[in-house]
């Protein structure tokens, strides 16, 4: 092999190198850069990152069927594999105490699903098809896996900028939610002290809760059943005391393989050709509106309990009514534990994060009910 022959061979990736390659290599240094400088999410937005820098590297043949990225896909996103092992995971982490304990905390679990709606409205108006239009409204449940495992039923073309948002927003829950909570509350509203004292919850309580919400889901909204059953079996797990080994496994090493893998093959799809143009910019855009009108109407439905209430239910902890466990409800607690440093609503504002859990699946279920039976 004379030189001029093997310095084209050495120069293939130069040359099919774009400046849309270039973008979007400096899109995955950002992600990681927010990653590791800024901790915004660095268990999700590391792998995307690391993921899209090498999708973008030419001729790698890794985002191909029987490449790396591309058998990755098949196995685990394609079959929704991905997201239901992360939801067990998430599952086994959740304490639904708070939640039994406060029953009247699902109404901020509802409220905080008004942006998947009402962005479904909004993208519809916008002409996007109808099973676009939901996929992207899920992207306001601030839930990766809900909308990743809807967007891949509805609009499997769109999955990447969804995904991304997705987790993108929920990474930047620290920086859009308080600057809402104190535009639409009070400094005297932020104050209020809500007491807690914690009523004992049944241990038998706790275990029924997971097989009760499969079977209620399950039967009203049967295409939420993958999410939510695998949801209340890492829950299971946790409460029935009886198998700390796969509990601990569901916390540790399944989430955390399924996390990276997901977030890899997330990022594998971020090519220059699929992701830079109007439509992306469109769903990042629909994204952040679903999440700020999640948060407002959380929180001025919080408004509304706290006036009926006679002052007694702080409205921050609708902001927590959204799917990001625990982040969202440790933000809400630390916002009114700032305003006032002896006011202490993080037990409340868990009950209704859990409630947003719960809540944002089955949103996902009932849209992907609804555009299934309309196409």
């Amino acid at each position: 092999m004379d030189l001029s022959h093997l310095l084209g061979e050495l120069s293939k990736g130069l040359a099919d190198f774009t400046a849309g390659n270039a973008v979007m290599i400096a899109v995955g240094a950002i992600l990681i850069v927010l990653a590791v400088v800024k901790e915004y999410e660095p268990v999700l937005l590391l792998p995307i990152g690391f993921g899209c820098i090498v999708a973008n590297i030419p001729l790698t043949g890794m985002t191909e069927a029987n490449g790396l990225f591309g058998v990755l896909y098949q196995a685990g996103i394609s079959t929704e594999l991905f997201p239901l092992l992360i939801f067990i995971g998430v599952g086994a982490m959740i304490d639904f105490s708070p939640l039994l304990a406060q029953p009247k905390m699902a109404l901020l679990g509802a409220a905080g699903q008004f942006g998947i709606f009402g962005t479904l409205l909004l993208a519809t108006l916008l002409r996007f098809p109808l099973n676009e239009a939901a996929s992207i409204g899920v992207i306001g449940a601030i839930d990766g896996p809900t909308s990743i495992f809807v967007a891949t039923k509805l609009a499997p073309r769109l999955l990447a900028p969804i995904a991304v948002a997705a987790y993108s927003y929920m990474s930047l829950i620290p920086i859009i939610q308080p600057p809402l909570m104190k535009l639409l509350t009070t400094k005297s509203e932020r104050r209020v002290r809500m007491e807690y004292t914690p009523r004992p919850v049944d241990r038998r309580a706790l275990v029924a809760f997971p097989v009760v919400i499969t079977l209620i889901a399950g039967l009203l909204v049967p295409d939420a059943t993958p999410l939510i059953s695998m949801l209340m079996l890492g829950n299971l797990l946790r409460e029935s005391g009886v198998v700390d080994r796969l509990s601990k496994a569901a916390q540790n090493e399944i989430i955390n393989v399924s996390t990276l893998f997901l977030g890899l093959t997330i990022g594998s799809t971020m090519g220059a050709a699929a992701f830079l143009n109007w439509t992306t910019l469109s769903i990042l855009a629909l994204g952040l509106v679903a999440f700020v009108l999640d948060t407002v109407a959380g929180l001025l439905f919080g408004k509304l309990m706290c006036a009926l209430s006679g002052r007694t239910i702080n409205p921050l902890i609708g902001a927590a009514g959204i799917s990001a466990f625990p982040m969202a409800g440790r933000l809400a607690a630390r916002v009114a534990h700032d305003e006032d440093f002896d006011n202490y609503i993080l037990m409340h504002a868990m009950g209704a994060n859990t409630a947003g859990q719960l809540g944002s699946v089955m949103a996902g279920g009932v849209l992907l009910a609804l555009v299934l039976a309309l196409t």
